[in-house]
């Protein structure tokens, strides 16, 4: 179980990131918005690209699933902080961070396979 407060903490530690209010929700953003949170339902939103969605709600769709709209199809996917674990939320908001962030910030990130 991930709290709201560490929620936010990991998504504020990308360099870059701001928080501002996204109508009834908090955003979290690097130019563009790669994260909301609703903390009334203890939910990150977070936008990844159709493949990485895939990728990630194949895990388990109690812990991270497409929203269930067409925003969903554009890879927005929604996490549930009582579901996941840390170090999976903060794999999720880097991989949702570079989707957004410019190149010279998500290239500090990104991992390269070839590389381990």
């Amino acid at each position: 179980m991930v709290t709201i407060k560490t929620a936010r903490e990991i998504a504020l530690s990308f360099e870059g990131v701001t928080e501002a209010p996204h109508f009834d929700l908090t955003s979290f953003r690097i130019k563009k918005v790669f994260a909301t949170m609703n903390e009334q339902d203890k939910r990150m939103t977070v936008k990844l690209t159709p493949l990485d969605q895939n990728v990630f709600c194949s895990f388990d769709n109690e812990v991270i699933a497409p929203v269930p709209n067409k925003w969903g199809s554009h890879g927005w996917t929604h996490v549930f902080l009582p579901k996941v674990r840390k170090e999976m939320l903060k794999d999720i908001l880097t991989v949702a961070y570079c989707t957004v962030a410019p190149k010279n910030l998500a290239d500090k990130y990104r991992i390269d396979p070839d590389t381990q």
